[in-house]
């Protein structure tokens, strides 16, 4: 039994340039254009939805998994090309205008891996989750925050990178 990665970058599929330019050119030999456009309709109408219900319905039609009585705020986006690599679990919020990746389009290659939000995680305001990290239950994240790293269950982080400020009792 193989143990679990410890660092995010061990979770992500890394992969060179498809061409000779940057990897963001080549973006659609990654993902079928249409699957985007699929994506893209779901993700931006989501965004602006006041209905919390309507909105996971919408998020779920692109593949997230998204658990019971997640509170989306307005203005998160969601990847457009991976969303189904994202999980939020049950009774979790993400604060306004946050944006949760699951890929990296570099100068020389691209990568692509899991978000994992565990259950009563509260993502505060405009923070960045970056691919390949787990954010464990109960954690929280403070507005503003650039999520790099696991975040251990519990754990309270905040800044860019985001860092340990406390663990919550």
């Amino acid at each position: 039994m193989s143990e679990k990665p410890t660092h995010r970058r061990e979770r992500l599929f890394i992969s060179p340039s498809l061409g000779r330019e940057n990897s963001l050119s080549y973006w659609w030999k990654a993902v079928h254009p249409l699957r985007v456009v699929w994506n893209f309709c779901w993700i931006y109408a989501a965004r602006y939805c006041p209905s919390l219900a309507l909105k996971r319905w919408m998020l779920r039609r692109t593949g997230m998994r998204v658990g019971k009585s997640v509170s989306v705020g307005l203005a998160v986006v969601f990847d457009i090309f991976f969303p189904e690599l994202i999980t939020i679990g049950d009774n979790s919020i993400i604060g306004y205008n946050s944006v949760v990746l699951a890929h990296e389009f570099m100068v020389d290659e691209w990568r692509k891996g899991p978000v994992v939000i565990g259950k009563n995680v509260s993502i505060g305001a405009n923070c960045t989750i970056l691919p390949g990290v787990v954010i464990g239950d109960g954690a929280t994240v403070s507005a503003m925050s650039l999520v790099n790293r696991d975040v251990p269950p519990g754990a309270f982080v905040g800044g860019v990178p985001a860092r340990e400020l406390q663990r919550q009792s």
